[in-house]
């Protein structure tokens, strides 16, 4: 006959220690595939593709790949292929930001009007204020989507995507801002490519060179890149797909993708699913005061949003259980890719995936993939 609490005890602690020696091992071993699992996954969703990694104690322990690089051809993607990340873009621009900031070259009250002199003149007043941090947290007054006449002229793509991109910029400011600045929250695109274009000018240098040189490089994040990953004709790395379900329908890349060089700041970044779920890393290293090449109050600043928002600087901060309290997410829509990031600091872990379609079926996908590493991880 055995004593039941002690016994109970003696269970508890060997299951605890069973899952820290699990963890070790998984640690220890090179990462696990689970392109097997997210193959479930993909087919009962019927999506053309899906990707997922997993992040844990800074180290990559799991990754996987499934399905076709388009529904045209019979041609499976790779653990290497890059994915459009759409809007997660706009967390490393961030990123970027407080670089620039920690060096002096720029501060998060620096305004349009100190950075932008020569526009004064034809600035609308109500942009003169407006600062770097009111326009990386969605509260400067720019518009959810940027007017068509300024879209029209950007489609040209005349110029280099710096030139580009100021020309942009300079049309958004001759106009008044959506929302008086400071009021709304509105998530815009057009408010990371004006936040691009500042640390452009303070720099002295293209927003695509910062990011290589400043991010990319150091994070050993080889894979990124700019724009349309793959090659138009060719089936070289993975084709967005439209439509709501399947059958999904492939859609030739675009030179630069489905997002124009001007406001590549908010969604311009491609990257394998590997160094997607590092970048993410670096991040839930940065919130535990572990980071590189960042302060941790640089990271907190980032990943704390204003009072009654939600929205931090590039990051939704929310709270989950499986993360133990706070968890950073940002997702991704490029209207033919999918993306998601989430980042959990106390456990010590994040979690990515993508799909190569963009709509609610692809959202799901890419939801259960995540919810599934989080179960087995």
């Amino acid at each position: 006959m055995f004593h039941r609490p002690l016994f109970c005890a003696r269970m508890k602690c060997f299951s605890v220690s069973m899952v820290v020696f699990l963890r070790v091992a998984r640690l220890m071993a090179d990462p696990e595939d689970v392109s097997e699992l997210l193959e479930k996954i993909r087919d009962d969703h019927n999506v053309p593709a899906l990707a997922a990694a997993v992040m844990d104690e800074g180290k990559l322990v799991a990754v996987g790949a499934c399905g076709m690089r388009s529904t045209a051809r019979v041609v499976p993607v790779m653990l290497d292929d890059k994915w459009c990340l759409a809007s997660c873009t706009k967390s490393m621009t961030a990123s970027l930001a407080a670089m620039l900031v920690e060096e002096g070259r720029i501060h998060w009250e620096s305004t349009l009007g100190e950075i932008f002199p020569e526009l004064n003149e034809g600035m609308h007043h109500s942009w003169r204020e407006v600062t770097l941090e009111q326009l990386l947290v969605h509260r400067a007054g720019a518009p959810h989507e940027p007017p068509k006449d300024l879209w029209a002229e950007a489609q040209k793509q005349s110029g280099t995507p710096r030139e580009q991109r100021m020309e942009l910029v300079t049309g958004l400011l001759d106009r008044p801002p959506a929302k008086t600045p400071g009021t709304h929250w509105i998530y815009s695109d057009c408010g990371y490519a004006i936040a691009g274009a500042m640390l452009e000018r303070v720099a002295g240098q293209s927003w695509e060179d910062l990011m290589r040189k400043r991010l990319f490089e150091p994070l050993g994040l080889k894979s990124a890149g700019f724009g349309a990953a793959a090659t138009a004709g060719q089936l070289d790395q993975p084709w967005g797909h439209r439509g709501y379900d399947s059958p999904f329908k492939p859609v030739t890349p675009r030179p630069n993708g489905d997002f124009l060089p001007a406001i590549w700041p908010a969604a311009g970044v491609h990257m394998n699913i590997a160094d997607f779920a590092r970048y993410a890393g670096w991040h839930v290293a940065g919130a535990r005061g572990q980071g590189t090449l960042l302060k941790p109050d640089s990271f907190r600043k980032m990943h704390t949003p204003p009072e009654e928002q939600e929205y931090a600087m590039g990051w939704a901060v929310t709270k989950r259980r499986w993360a133990q309290g706070t968890a950073l997410m940002h997702n991704g829509e490029s209207t033919t890719f999918y993306s998601v990031m989430w980042v959990a600091p106390r456990p010590n872990t994040c979690f990515v995936a993508v799909c190569n379609a963009d709509c609610q079926v692809a959202a799901d996908a890419c939801d259960d993939a995540i919810r599934m590493l989080i179960n087995q991880f």
